[in-house]
């Protein structure tokens, strides 16, 4: 993916254009950290938020038109060309002592990320293509986090030590960190030089035209708004994507307050320091998102994503231990990224290339619509006298209702997420010839049977999900019921095996992967048993074929009928490799079938 050519230039614009974008916002928000006190404080850093925020809102038409209608490296040119000049006139307010000025500018400055915004994902896709969909966004995010990460550490530590304690009033504290607005010219000048570097991906030419006049009674919003709607999966997951990020931006919002008037902490570098903890979990949790996602976008990770995040916000008001905070934030941060990924990489995926720009971009007016609304209850509930822990509880219940959403629309997906999680503590796979598995048309997938786990570990690396023949008894065993029933089995017995086949007949000819163990029990020698004959009586008349695999290394395992004397250490995970072989013809018999696994198990067993 790093071989593309533009691809490491565009990964530096992106982090120094956040790098430049937080290290201005976290200047003006040590300001009134240092100056303010109580509800003052909360609704003042509320408003900071709100003037970032609300540019995405006004700039929905005319940034999605942009990014649809010019090369999307353009737009950022320019876009960089206007961050200079911003940068410059904030530095000039910093050396005045304008705080008010300053202040505005950071609407200006946002105005400026809102016409990038939807260019900068869109090129993502243009840029590493759909291969690398998820991957490149993991990537992104990654930066991204870093950037901000760095700039909360780089821009705090120097706001420390260039104010004093004798500074009272914000035009003093502005005048004394001065020299830093430099540093945000700096960082701009380079994002344009490398912007000017990144190639043309545009394909095609658009001949939409912009009538403002449209614009201003809202055709366009009306217009575009059903684009971004027009797709149930794209607006689920753009809604997915407004409640986490307006959770989180009223948990930075009243964290400084929050620590400041329970725990005592007045230093910035605490308070910002514990809040970057966060940034580096979504680092990890980034780059957990795309090693899940190897094979296809997972989107169960959302679901176990909004579980921890639920978790963390509603211990927070709880914990009074600065490292405990620390760990929780860090933790929350991994749980962000395990959620942001796989929503975004899903939103490119759905968007027609000709109408990306302008999804994008009502992807961030929506988020951004959710996040002033709850920056603006914020404001009230503060200026009400409604204490920061209250707010941490009513996020926390924001929470439930994501995850509750999240769960509803990715049900099967996250029980075998939440499988895989658990697997990969004991377990290292390897998947060898996934790739004969077609991505469509029915498949029958038949192989040996050596664990309770080889239902889970073949589904890891499937997109679509696999429908089990399995023992009628077992289907209704208590507890588990349920979960068989949404993972769609088809129960068998030896006196409905007739209506089991049927059904079978019926998933397969609706192109869907069903998965059958032809020994028809758990082996308890590691030898290929008998292969029952009864997947032969599926009528042949579906478009597909079956694809024989073979599961190395779990036999002798926890979960295997064979417990070898001499058992492997606890703490050592066992390597589990599943075989898949070519797809073979609907036709072949059980013995012919036997014969091919028998050579797979002689070729690859170790």
């Amino acid at each position: 993916m790093f071989k593309i050519v533009g691809v490491i230039n565009y990964l530096f614009v992106v982090f120094l254009n956040a790098f430049t974008d937080l290290g201005h916002k976290i200047i003006i928000q040590n300001t009134i950290f240092k100056v303010y006190d109580g509800e003052i404080q909360i609704i003042l850093t509320a408003i900071v938020n709100a003037l970032i925020l609300l540019p995405f809102i006004l700039m929905f038409s005319p940034s999605g038109f942009l990014a649809d209608k010019f090369p999307k490296n353009t737009i950022m040119r320019y876009s960089s060309i206007m961050a200079v000049i911003i940068t410059l006139l904030i530095t000039i307010s910093y050396n005045n002592g304008w705080f008010y000025v300053a202040f505005g500018l950071t609407f200006v400055l946002a105005l400026q990320s809102a016409i990038y915004g939807p260019a900068k994902y869109g090129y993502i896709k243009e840029l590493f293509g759909v291969k690398n969909l998820t991957n490149a966004n993991g990537a992104v995010q990654a930066v991204t986090t870093i950037a901000i990460l760095g700039g909360i550490i780089f821009y705090t530590v120097l706001f420390e030590n260039l104010i004093q304690e004798s500074f009272t009033s914000k035009e003093d504290i502005l005048k004394a960190i001065a020299p830093l607005g430099w540093l945000l010219v700096i960082g701009s000048f380079i994002e344009l030089i490398l912007a000017y570097q990144l190639p043309n991906k545009m394909d095609y030419k658009c001949r939409k035209k912009f009538e403002f006049k449209r614009y201003v009674i809202g055709e366009y919003l009306v217009k575009n708004l059903k684009i971004v709607r027009r797709k149930k999966e794209i607006f689920d997951s753009i809604l997915a994507l407004s409640l986490f990020w307006s959770i989180s931006q009223v948990v930075l919002a009243i964290f400084g307050e929050y620590a400041k008037s329970k725990l005592g902490v007045t230093n910035t570098i605490v308070v910002q320091g514990i809040m970057a903890l966060a940034v580096v979990g979504i680092v990890i949790g980034s780059v957990m998102a795309a090693k899940f996602s190897k094979y296809y976008i997972n989107m169960g990770l959302v679901s176990v994503g909004s579980i921890g995040i639920t978790t963390i916000v509603l211990l927070v008001p709880s914990i009074t231990s600065i490292t405990t905070l620390a760990i929780l934030f860090a933790l929350f941060g991994m749980f962000s990224g395990l959620v942001i990924v796989p929503l975004n990489a899903r939103i490119q995926l759905l968007s027609p290339r000709v109408h990306l720009g302008t999804i994008i971009a009502g992807s961030n007016f929506i988020q951004n619509i959710f996040m002033v609304s709850f920056l603006i209850l914020t404001t009230v509930f503060a200026y009400l006298g409604m204490h920061a822990q209250s707010l941490f509880y009513v996020m926390g219940f924001v929470g439930i209702y994501m995850t509750f959403m999240v769960y509803k629309n990715y049900e099967a997906m996250s029980f075998w997420t939440l499988m895989k999680f658990i697997a990969m503590f004991r377990h290292k796979y390897n998947f060898v010839g996934i790739e004969n598995i077609p991505d469509s048309k029915g498949v029958l997938l038949l192989g040996n049977h050596v664990s309770w786990l080889d239902w889970i570990i073949l589904q890891i690396p499937m997109k679509r999900p696999i429908n089990y023949m399995m023992e009628k008894d077992i289907y209704h065993w208590r507890g588990f019921h349920y979960l068989f029933k949404t993972g769609e089995a088809i129960p068998v017995s030896a006196k409905a095996s007739k209506d089991a086949f049927r059904e079978a007949h019926k998933r397969l000819k609706d192109e869907r992967i069903v998965g059958i163990y032809p020994e028809g029990a758990i082996s308890t020698d590691g030898e290929l048993g008998k292969f029952m004959r009864g997947f032969e009586l599926i009528s042949k008349d579906y478009d597909g074929v079956i694809v024989p695999f073979y599961i190395d290394g779990l036999f002798g395992s926890l979960f295997s009928k064979y417990k070898p004397k001499k058992k492997k250490s606890f703490f050592k995970r066992r390597e589990i490799t599943i075989y898949y072989g070519e797809a073979i013809s609907k036709d072949t018999k059980a013995q012919e079938l036997k014969a091919i696994i028998q050579e797979m198990k002689n070729k690859y067993e170790k």
